[in-house]
């Protein structure tokens, strides 16, 4: 039997036919049996069935956590004491955490089981899962194709039914994107909302912790637990948390605006656009106001994020040297060598390719030209962007413009893959919370996405209309 929500696991669980071993065992089982997937780097299998029969004692003793009967994966940027962590790179071979993620420590809390470590593109630096160095994981909906990235075996995991939720981190969408190719709930919260202690970091003021699920109920129970106040990073937003998952009710019209410059972009896929369009349709016919809305800097989106997201990561990402630990170079011949060797070797092209970028921009003569004037202009698709969640409680668009690509297709043109991310580094640049949730198939039978934001730090409502929204899918399906 497939678990597609926690809900149902805790049924049964309290039923008496199923225990937290069983389950462990079950998708213990699926991995195997799915391991051409390759969305996992490292299976924990016996500590996860250790830790099903410590959640079972605290059941039976009715002292068990929120998330008990929760089997997780976690991308491989998050630290796990005792555990390999490598960014899907070989610059970091053989390291292991000192310490665990604050995201991690959280869920370890609530009871959450965490099955193992997942596939992702090298430094979460992709669209399609083909940068890691572990080879790419495939989508199950045709093994032919990208799951999407950077979280591509995330999403996998989630999709192919090897644990319940993955936990992800999303730069420019690579929580959304994945999901939507995969045809699974992607959430990305607030900037802030998560704390970054413990996350590899690729771009700092960018990055945030997202969820993977195959219901929004489990989105939200997630969130609730991982989000919140950390003494570990001082970007963390200091607000109190909501009950998402026990406000998950949304009962009045709601004001949505659709960007019309999405629906006109030459690239976007007819089918795609097509789906996107029936969902507008269905909220106007359930009595909800349905407005376009202009947004004249997509053209401007995808460069301005590239360019602030390659500075940042040639800063991040110059602690790896082959100095203190990680992989380094057996061809080096004196300190200058060790590092660049090292370095040549331990990075894979997309990686060298984004920290080029970035220490150009970044360099003496172009640092205006390029990186303030990115800067300004993330001001304004920030300032844009707030002005029409002012006027809409969401803005809907579709989460990629196409659905999955055939492994292979994009890569000797980055900008093509680069241009995959062009509707959701808008949520990223402007800091607010985005959802995808999964909206029916092409005709090739792949999984469609659409994408809706709200306001920073509005998750809460944003949970409770993705969940109206997919109550109703089930209904008009069934």
């Amino acid at each position: 039997m497939r678990y597609t929500s926690l809900d149902a696991i805790r049924q049964e669980i309290s039923q008496g036919t199923l225990t937290c071993r069983q389950l462990t065992e079950r998708y213990l089982q699926n991995i195997t049996e799915k391991r051409h997937l390759n969305a996992f780097l490292e299976v924990f299998e016996e500590e996860a069935l250790r830790q099903a029969d410590e959640v079972d004692a605290k059941l039976q003793a009715g002292t068990a956590g929120k998330l008990a009967g929760m089997v997780i994966g976690i991308k491989d940027v998050l630290a796990y004491e005792g555990h390999a962590l490598q960014a899907s790179s070989k610059i970091l071979d053989g390291f292991k955490s000192l310490y665990t993620a604050t995201a991690v420590q959280r869920l370890r809390a609530a009871d959450a089981i965490i099955i193992g470590r997942q596939n992702c593109d090298e430094f979460a630096m992709g669209g399609s899962n083909e940068n890691s160095a572990f080879g790419p994981s495939l989508n199950e909906a045709d093994n032919t194709r990208v799951p999407g990235g950077s979280s591509g075996g995330s999403a996998v995991a989630v999709q192919a039914d090897l644990c319940l939720a993955s936990i992800g981190s999303d730069t420019g969408g690579s929580v959304r994107q994945p999901a939507a190719y995969c045809g699974v709930v992607g959430m990305k919260p607030t900037y802030s909302r998560i704390s970054r202690y413990g996350l590899i970091a690729y771009a700092s003021s960018f990055d945030q912790i997202g969820v993977i699920t195959q219901s929004v109920e489990d989105a939200a129970l997630l969130l609730e637990v991982m989000a919140g106040a950390d003494d570990f990073d001082a970007t963390v937003s200091q607000r109190p948390v909501p009950a998402y998952s026990q406000n998950l009710t949304f009962d009045r019209p709601a004001r949505i605006g659709f960007i019309r410059d999405s629906f006109e972009s030459p690239g976007l896929n007819p089918e795609v656009k097509k789906a996107v369009q029936g969902v507008l349709d269905s909220l106007q016919e359930q009595g909800h106001s349905v407005e376009a809305a202009d947004f004249h800097f997509l053209d401007y989106i995808v460069p301005t994020y590239y360019i602030l997201t390659t500075a940042e990561a040639s800063s991040n990402l110059g602690r790896y040297d082959g100095v203190k630990y990680g992989y380094r170079s057996e061809n080096a011949t004196d300190l200058t060598s060790m590092y660049k060797k090292t370095r040549a070797e331990g990075f894979g092209k997309e990686v060298q390719r984004r920290i080029m970028l970035g220490t150009f921009v970044l360099s003496a003569d172009y640092y205006d030209a390029y990186y303030t004037k990115a800067q300004q202009v993330r001001r304004l698709i920030k300032e844009k962007t707030d002005e029409l969640l002012q006027q809409f409680d969401f803005l809907i668009l579709p989460t990629t413009p196409t659905t999955a690509f055939k492994i292979g297709e994009n890569t000797k043109d980055p900008l093509a893959m680069y241009l995959e991310d062009i509707y959701t580094v808008q949520a990223n640049l402007a800091g607010v919370p985005a959802i995808s949730l999964p909206i029916g198939h092409d005709s090739a039978g792949l999984p469609i996405g659409v994408q809706l934001m709200t306001k920073a730090f509005g998750e809460e409502q944003l949970f409770a209309f993705s969940k109206k929204m997919m109550d109703h899918q089930t209904q008009v399906i069934a």
